[in-house]
């Protein structure tokens, strides 16, 4: 729990203006905690006991008017809060968003669209019980301390005898503040593992009578629900320790003072002081110490761990700063060590690649070897489902296969961080990504230091003029929803274009383009330094590229277009397809 307690820490010491702001109008909020016991004292002993019922009300009329005055304070307290509480929930929402970034990116992750919604509903959580936390424990330091010092100065004898009990029941609740904290994160995590084992079993029901296993699941299941059932009563006793704590600060202060009165009065006090003293206890200490403690047991506790999971389950990986230096093409060229001098670079390699989707599945890589070195220029083709979008996640370090090797420059993408990846290969997918922005800002996002003049060739070069000359230059902002499909492909395809990666991946990239815009776009790319792989949309990729592999479900095959016309009835087949449907002219994602 250390790192909920610095980052809230340093959550709060960034928001040092709005938490003044906060405590001046809880301040004036406190002003009837203060006041109450000392004008009541005075109503009665100067007025209604004396006989004079005007004094009296004209004592009240002076605590109705800081009753007003607290008022105040409470709606301006409120309106303060959200100053300290959305800055930081959106601190928490963007660490959710960056860790999920670099779990999803990292070699061989996949996204866990599932575990981004549960974080981001916790983060909600936080910041609910934030700011119940905030206003519970300003809210009992300002009434406490205003009533503590208002009871001192109308009898300094009681306030000490007050506010032992009092210190000690605050003492008694933080020494059990820990072992709830423990409770509660027990208690989540048991009703967690509780609804995955649930949920598992009845999601598999029929298999589970088909095995005959129901005495082994309900087993299982019945033991989580012992545990989530002991968490829950450990949870309870926990409430025990509570009470009691709140009797010894908030009501034993009270008996003390009851008991006490006949003393009091025989020594001095008058009956307006002892009852300004029980409505200083009764409206302002008692309530404010309830407050807190059922405040902070209930919301603090589902705070505290809350939020500790979500920093255990956010915390990014630690980053190469030296893998994130920008690079060109020719630079990466230069890096990559060569089998002998003067030998082309390997910008990929695949040795013997095994990838399946679950233990049991028909692998959909086999022992897969390819090699693609300075120049290459591959084209895959396949039937739906064939593997070809599993293949370009492979190379591109998304999908880690069962066995074998991958290699993007060299470098074992296994262990390699995004960042790392990020200089060896491109990967442009088939739904393409625009931000809100300047067009230029969304063409140097891979390399923001790219020269304007290699942004302008890029542009005319792919042709993106057009939608730039439409838009009203490369400065203009752009809203990516005025854009069709195929522009938001041409501004992808442009920004993979100026990336320094060697090798580049079009995975159906170019399928919301017309023919003539998919062969400048793929052209452009055929001779840009380095390696270009395009997962075929329609035949004339085939026809452009160097190279053809064919992945059919069977033993892939690799070659030219005019041998593979000759040797593979599979792409005969294939092109005979396309050629008979010149509107769609490809086939579905594999």
């Amino acid at each position: 729990m250390s790192g909920v307690v610095r980052f809230t820490a340093a959550a709060l010491r960034r928001r040092a203006r709005p938490l003044g702001r906060l405590a001046g109008w809880s301040a004036a909020e406190a002003l009837p905690a203060l006041l109450a016991g000392n004008l009541t004292a005075r109503a009665v002993d100067d007025g209604f006991l004396a006989g004079r019922p005007g004094t009296g009300l004209a004592w009240l009329g002076v605590l109705a008017v800081a009753v007003a005055i607290g008022a105040v304070g409470t709606n301006r307290a409120y309106a303060c809060l959200g100053d300290v509480v959305e800055p930081f929930r959106d601190e928490l929402a963007e660490r959710v968003v960056t860790g999920a970034l670099h779990r999803s990116t990292a070699a061989g992750a996949r996204p866990e669209t599932a575990a981004v919604a549960r974080l981001t509903h916790q983060v909600e959580i936080v910041r609910d019980t934030f700011a119940g936390l905030v206003m519970v424990v300003r809210g009992f330091l300002f009434t406490a301390v205003a009533a503590l010092l208002g009871l001192f100065s109308l009898t300094p004898v009681v306030a000490g005898v007050v506010a032992v009990p009092l210190i000690a029941g605050l003492a008694l609740f933080a020494a059990t503040l820990p072992a709830m904290v423990v409770r509660q994160r027990d208690y989540v995590h048991a009703d967690e593992r509780l609804g995955e084992v649930a949920g598992a079993a009845f999601t598999g029901h029929r298999d589970v009578v088909a095995c005959g296993a129901q005495e082994i699941v309900a087993d299982r299941v019945g033991r989580q629900v012992h545990r989530q059932a002991g968490a829950e009563y450990a949870l309870a006793r926990m409430a025990a320790l509570r009470s009691l704590s709140l009797a010894v600060g908030g009501w034993l202060p009270l008996a003390v003072l009851l008991l006490a009165a006949p003393w009091l009065v025989r020594h001095g006090l008058t009956a307006g002081a002892v009852l300004g003293a029980l409505v200083y206890v009764a409206t302002g200490l008692q309530p404010a110490l309830h407050a807190l403690v059922q405040g902070v047991a209930g919301g603090g506790l589902r705070f505290a761990v809350t939020l500790d999971r979500i920093l255990d389950a956010t915390t990014p990986p630690p980053t190469d700063t030296a893998a994130s230096q920008l690079r060109t093409v020719t630079e990466a060229a230069a890096e990559v060590d060569s089998p002998r001098a003067g030998a082309a670079p390997v910008w990929a390699e695949l040795r013997g690649v095994t990838f399946r989707y679950g233990p049991r599945a028909r692998p959909v890589l086999d022992g897969f070897d390819l090699t693609l070195g300075e120049g290459a220029y591959l084209a895959v083709v396949g039937p739906s489902g064939a593997g070809k979008s599993t293949l370009a996640g492979v190379l591109a370090g998304l999908l880690r296969p069962q066995a074998g090797t991958v290699l993007l420059g060299g470098t074992p993408v296994g262990a390699a961080e995004p960042a790392v990846l990020a200089r060896h290969r491109v990967l442009i997918p088939q739904e393409a990504y625009v931000f809100a922005g300047t067009l230029l800002d969304n063409l140097r996002y891979l390399r923001p230091d790219a020269p304007g003049s290699e942004v302008d060739a890029a542009v005319h070069r792919l042709g993106l003029l057009p939608l730039v000359r439409r838009l009203g230059g490369l400065t203009a902002t752009v809203d990516p929803t005025a854009l069709s499909a195929g522009e938001r492909q041409l501004v992808a395809a442009v920004r993979a274009f100026l990336s320094a990666a060697p090798l580049a991946i079009l995975d159906e990239a170019t399928c919301h383009l017309d023919p003539v815009a998919e062969a400048t776009v793929e052209e452009a790319f055929g001779a840009r330094p380095g390696a270009l792989v395009v997962i075929a949309h329609r035949i004339s990729s085939a026809l452009r590229a160097r190279e053809v592999l064919i992945l059919d479900g069977g033993r892939p095959l690799h070659g030219r277009h005019q041998d593979l016309l000759a040797g593979s009835a599979t792409y005969r087949e294939l092109v005979g397809h396309w050629h008979a449907d010149p509107v769609r002219a490809g086939v579905a994602d594999g």
